[in-house]
């Protein structure tokens, strides 16, 4: 058996356990600890890249007993998806800690404490193949951001805090009701008691109950994202948590969300998945989120919570691409989180910097910092660039696949979608003119440009967008199994049809689903409502 994902877990617990025997006043040791587990954490993801094998299903595969009276097991596994979320949260794990140097000042060794165990929390969600240890990591994640925002926030982090955690918690609550439901129903038909994501998708769910289930998980997972009208916590989370807490909270945490819609509500629930009053619903909410998101953004006076507002209406196309139901919307809702977590990782990262020089979010306070901060200023030129697409940076390759997908099932969503593209340009320019241009304010006079630190904080992710938007392909071949495998299950003979529509068209590659889909699944595919 292969330890690879227990050692990526394992790898941030034991750093954690090691740091609590460091002496709090010695802060050095205690930053440069929590630092080298930073790197170790990521450097410990990179062996999955070349081990990997993208015409292969579940890789890496460890299974455990854990709780064999209620048939839970400590089951690890990882596709393309995983994969690629695994990578980013190794990296924007190590970044958060090494932003944080001279950001925190007090108790330290807690600080990286709850920084290390949100990381344990945050990979078990992506590796985790049994449902029950996928709550336990998923609940775990709630509760180091709770106190990161609560003890290292801004001055409304009592409410900040406390409203993350009363929507989180009961969106869980409604997804452990799900769970549950999918349990019992499992037992019912084959008398095993068992959370394994594998046996549980052969479960024959009864429409009324499937009904239940899936909103049951949309609710826990939309909150997550979060979905508009869902959304709520997420700006006073944002803006009252030090800028490591809204690094993580914007580049992994929204992806949970995301995350447990492509690999339990699509292939736990193809039939009600792919029911045009669901598909029709979500895509109605992605779209709000979208429109509104960007709208509010042009409204608001502080940077911080223009970045918030600004990943309500970006995950919007994500949400939007997962439920297209098509190759092009899964895949670019896929690749486009990965671009969220680039680019708006690399916009709170550029507040957290002039807030620790001036102190100040609002936008009117600055000016001119082009002049002062030249280096500063070609890095936000890149980080809004890539949030609003434009190529060649990697947001373009997510977006324009999203429309494509978009396309495909309504030139409605694809319009509205374009709309939200060009007010994300508004508003980023809007934010870039009023902050690098014009004249220099007084207080801007003498700030500082990056450190050499800084620069090594952001130049991964600057890499990394380049990357994606001059190369995407690597990222494709990846995905190219798991989004087929999806496709299949909640349209079965999509693939099929196809290739009778198009004789002309390329072979499709063996990444290609495998398995037959349920008899259930058979019938032809309801046409969506344009």
């Amino acid at each position: 058996m292969n330890y690879l994902l227990s050692a990526i877990l394992l790898t941030p617990l034991l750093a954690l356990l090691v740091l609590l025997f460091i002496p709090s006043a010695n802060t050095k040791a205690v930053k440069l600890w929590a630092n080298l587990a930073g790197l170790a954490g990521f450097l410990v993801t990179l062996p999955l890249l070349s081990t990997f094998d993208r015409n292969k299903d579940f890789q890496f595969i460890e299974k455990l007993e854990w709780i064999p009276s209620v048939g839970a097991s400590y089951h690890l596994g990882i596709d393309g998806i995983s994969l690629l979320l695994i990578i980013m949260t190794g990296l924007i794990g190590f970044l958060a800690i090494l932003c944080s140097w001279n950001a925190i000042e007090t108790r330290l060794k807690e600080y990286y404490a709850y920084l290390l165990l949100q990381q344990v929390g945050m990979l078990g969600v992506f590796m985790a193949l049994d449902f029950l240890l996928f709550f336990v990591f998923w609940e775990l994640v709630l509760v180091p951001m709770y106190f990161i925002i609560a003890i290292w926030g801004g001055p409304r982090r009592g409410y900040a805090s406390i409203k993350f955690v009363i929507y989180t918690l009961i969106g869980s609550v409604l997804m452990l009701l799900g769970i549950l439901m999918l349990y019992y129903q499992h037992f019912t038909q084959f008398q095993v008691y068992t959370f394994d994501i594998n046996e549980l998708i052969k479960t024959a769910m009864p429409a009324n109950m499937a009904w239940w289930v899936f909103w049951a998980f949309f609710v826990g997972f939309a909150v997550k994202v979060p979905m508009f009208p869902f959304h709520t916590w997420l700006p006073d989370a944002h803006t009252e948590a030090p800028t490591a807490g809204s690094v993580i909270l914007a580049s992994v945490l929204l992806k949970m969300g995301t995350y447990g819609f492509l690999r339990f509500s699509l292939p736990l629930l193809p039939d009600t998945s792919r029911n045009p009053v669901v598909v029709n619903a979500i895509a109605l909410l992605s779209i709000i989120a979208i429109v509104y998101g960007a709208l509010v953004c042009l409204m608001q006076k502080d940077m911080k919570k223009l970045i918030a507002y600004s990943s309500v209406s970006h995950m919007g196309f994500c949400t939007l691409g997962i439920f297209a139901l098509n190759p092009a919307g899964l895949a670019g809702s896929i690749l486009q989180q990965i671009n969220h977590g680039i680019s708006t990782g690399m916009l709170f990262l550029i507040v957290g910097i002039v807030y620790e020089r001036r102190h100040s979010r609002e936008i009117a306070e600055y000016g001119g910092l082009m002049k002062v901060m030249p280096v500063f200023a070609f890095v936000f030129l890149i980080a809004a660039l890539s949030s609003m697409g434009m190529p060649p940076l990697n947001g373009f390759i997510g977006e324009i696949t999203i429309l494509q997908g978009a396309y495909q099932m309504s030139f409605n969503w694809a319009f509205w979608s374009v709309v939200g593209i060009a007010l994300g340009a508004a508003y980023l320019l809007w934010l870039y003119q009023r902050t690098m241009l014009g004249e220099v304010a007084g207080k801007n006079a003498k700030l500082l440009d990056l450190s050499w630190r800084e620069i090594a904080v952001f130049a991964p992710l600057i890499v990394w967008a380049f990357w994606i938007g001059l190369y995407p392909k690597p990222y494709f071949d990846i995905l190219e199994r798991p989004v087929a495998q999806i496709v299949e299950r909640v349209r079965p003979g999509y693939y099929a049809e196809r290739k009778l529509r198009n004789p002309l068209e390329a072979p499709l590659s063996q990444a290609g689903p495998q398995s037959t889909p349920r008899a259930s699944l058979s019938a032809p595919t309801p046409a969506v409502s344009r």
